[in-house]
């Protein structure tokens, strides 16, 4: 039981029989709790305000504060924190984000150095914003254990079965027809994120 109902029990006198054959069993639980986090999403019970979002996962209605995708997914950083809080508040188990980036249509150009290469910083912004946010909810008490991106390298979205969704650090030459040399290219969030990764999160920065 969570603290606040433990609390409810012993301010109305409520015991509960638990035995130590209970409490042996309620020990062998997850050691961590692991999740995903793209895009939050928000419900009204006002008629007037019913804007169905874009988004093709979850339902409610579209948030006006919220920027979203080009495949209609809201962003919105600072849920991120929260869910990390509510998580942790609700079940007081090392938290792991598996799961976390912007699918979107990436275009290849010639970068500074000839190489072919894609200005993602639209990819940048949203995952430095969201790691921001991580770090307030590990300041916050947050028992965070780990947090891996969606993906490392282009591939095929599995919501929309499309290659043109791209989410990786590493830009694969393929398309939905099938064409394409599948040669690989860094994108501009490859070094970023390598390092956010060597400075242990101290390269990003305050909106």
């Amino acid at each position: 039981y969570p603290g606040y109902m433990k609390r409810y029990f012993r301010e109305h006198g409520i015991e509960l029989n638990i035995t130590p054959e209970d409490e042996e069993i309620l020990k062998n639980t997850v050691d961590f709790v692991s999740f995903s986090y793209y895009m939050s999403s928000t419900e009204t019970a006002d008629e007037s305000k019913k804007v169905k979002g874009a988004g093709n996962i979850l339902g409610g209605v579209l948030n006006p504060y919220l920027e979203a995708s080009e495949w209609g997914w809201q962003i919105d950083p600072k849920g991120l924190r929260i869910i990390l809080n509510t998580f942790w508040d609700r079940y007081q188990k090392p938290l792991f984000i598996v799961e976390n980036g912007l699918g979107a249509i990436d275009e290849l150009v010639k970068g500074e150095d000839g190489q072919l290469t894609v200005n993602d910083d639209y990819r940048i912004k949203y995952l430095n914003d969201h790691l921001v946010q991580v770090a307030e909810a590990i300041a916050d008490g947050v028992d965070l254990m780990g947090y891996t991106t969606w993906g490392c390298i282009d591939l095929v979205s599995a919501s929309t079965a499309e290659l043109k969704k791209r989410y990786g650090f590493i830009y694969v030459d393929r398309n939905d027809d099938g064409s394409g040399t599948l040669n690989r290219y860094k994108k501009k969030s490859f070094n970023w994120y390598k390092e956010v990764i060597a400075t242990n999160g101290a390269s990003l920065t305050e909106k």
